[in-house]
């Protein structure tokens, strides 16, 4: 048999079953399978994302919007400046006859950058003064839905441009506190009707205001029975069940559930108790301490906005409720 030249044979070619060799630098390092994934064989440096990304955020800062709700002189503005230490929310100092009682809901919003240990927050206080205070309320929650909607708009508006901001400035509200007032007996109409349709297209935090006039056992039912009305009502407040990720996160929020809506009371004076300078409101018989969680559940409140959920509410917001709206928008601009 003659000889041929390499790669011109006639002949069949021989299939062995083996595979065919792999180059050695093609060959992957190790295949682990299972839930641990791929094994390192030693240290690559990962975990060092999250120092870039604090980093990042340190100097770019971050955004959150909170707007509060409730009728004049349940302590809306106090409790605001409670809960970020300084004063942050507008106040007249000393409103007109005519300032004190707007014939309609007004809506004002201030913003400030509150820095602490290096990190930057631009925080933005909307308040709806007029809100309950007449003796006809009826569709007097429509200019907050209009004013929460166009926040919405502004953003998508950015967005859909086609060049567009590198960061698009964020005025959408991260959360909405709602004050109850402190009855003790059932929710009103105007409350129920209130978070029914804005538990819709905002994160809902309800508490009840000014705590320190009920009893601890009033406290306990009227909790009970307002968590029974959200119940029977089919109203979802934050945090929704419907958007716990996984079983550490519902457990979490079960335990925050229970609680809701918070007692709370706010204070932006000091008083000294034991040697310490607290924040507290002063009576007769002593001082309410509002960071003291055996006086009132303002710890639970502040620990929910800001040290364990701020992140979660601006998710929730962007992900859920901004989605909602922006998938509405762009069906009706589609519709011929």
């Amino acid at each position: 048999r003659s000889p041929t030249r390499a790669g011109s044979s006639l002949e069949p070619e021989e299939h062995s079953m083996e595979p065919p060799a792999v180059p050695e630098e093609e060959m992957p390092l190790t295949t682990a399978s299972g839930p641990e994934g791929c094994q390192l064989f030693g240290y690559v440096g990962i975990e060092a994302v999250l120092d870039q990304m604090k980093i990042k955020t340190m100097k770019m800062g971050f955004e959150f919007n909170i707007m509060v709700v409730g009728q004049s002189g349940l302590g809306k503005s106090t409790m605001v400046n409670t809960l970020f230490k300084s004063k942050v929310s507008r106040k007249a100092s000393q409103p007109s006859q005519e300032e004190r009682i707007p014939k309609t809901v007004q809506l004002q919003s201030v913003t400030h950058v509150i820095e602490e240990k290096g990190v930057k927050m631009k925080l933005t206080v909307t308040d709806t003064p007029g809100f309950g205070d007449q003796i006809n309320n009826e569709n007097c929650w429509d200019p907050i839905i209009k004013y929460i909607n166009e926040q919405y708009e502004r953003y998508l508006r950015e967005e859909i441009l086609i060049t567009r901001k590198r960061k698009i400035p964020d005025t959408r509200v991260h959360g909405c506190v709602y004050f109850v007032p402190p009855t003790g007996h059932w929710l009103r109409p105007l409350d129920l009707e209130f978070m029914r349709r804005l538990s819709k297209i905002v994160n809902v935090v309800p508490v009840i205001a000014k705590a320190d006039t009920l009893t601890l056992e009033e406290r306990a039912e009227f909790k009970q029975r307002i968590q029974e009305d959200l119940k029977t009502h089919a109203i979802s407040v934050y945090p929704q069940e419907d958007f716990d990720q996984d079983p550490d996160d519902r457990a979490l929020n079960d335990r925050i559930r229970e609680k809701i809506p918070f007692a709370v009371v706010g204070a932006d004076q000091e008083h000294q108790v034991n040697g310490k300078q607290v924040l507290g409101r002063k009576t007769k018989w002593g001082i309410i301490e509002v960071e003291n969680p055996a006086h009132c559940e303002f710890p639970l409140l502040r620990d929910l906005l800001i040290r364990s959920h701020l992140q979660d509410l601006k998710d929730i917001t962007h992900n859920v409720h901004y989605e909602s709206y922006r998938v509405r928008r762009l069906n009706e601009s589609n519709r011929p």
